[in-house]
């Protein structure tokens, strides 16, 4: 049985943006944005949320908080293609308490933390 969102994991959900950002350590993977918008960003994540694809926001924002400490502020949900595979990742944006900014790559799927950076 798949969990439905709670009603924090929407509104956070509403946050998603859709934004095409190139990032070291990642110039082999390529983000399809094709027919993504922001407008629709969230829909795609309802919709692989409900077929099994991935884990639910609200859960991949509690592992993500355990280990890097900072506020949200945004998330990103994009396709990211390697050759003929491909994968869903959460991209979040955190303000650390010092005042950086962090963004952060999960695996939509398994909610491994895949990367982070400074910016």
């Amino acid at each position: 049985m798949i969990k439905r969102p709670q009603p924090r994991a929407l509104r956070i959900g509403a946050l998603i943006l859709a934004t095409a950002l190139a990032a070291p350590g990642i110039e082999a993977h390529r983000f399809d944005h094709r027919e993504e918008d922001e407008e629709h960003d969230h829909d795609r994540a309802r919709q692989a949320l409900m077929r099994g694809e991935v884990r639910p926001l609200a859960e991949v924002l509690r592992q993500v908080s355990a280990r890097v400490p900072g506020e949200v502020i945004a998330v990103e949900f994009e396709r990211e293609r390697r050759g003929a595979a491909s994968r869903w990742v959460y991209e979040v944006k955190l303000i650390r308490p010092n005042g950086r900014l962090i963004e952060v790559y999960v695996d939509a799927a398994s909610g491994e933390i895949l990367k982070s950076e400074d910016e």
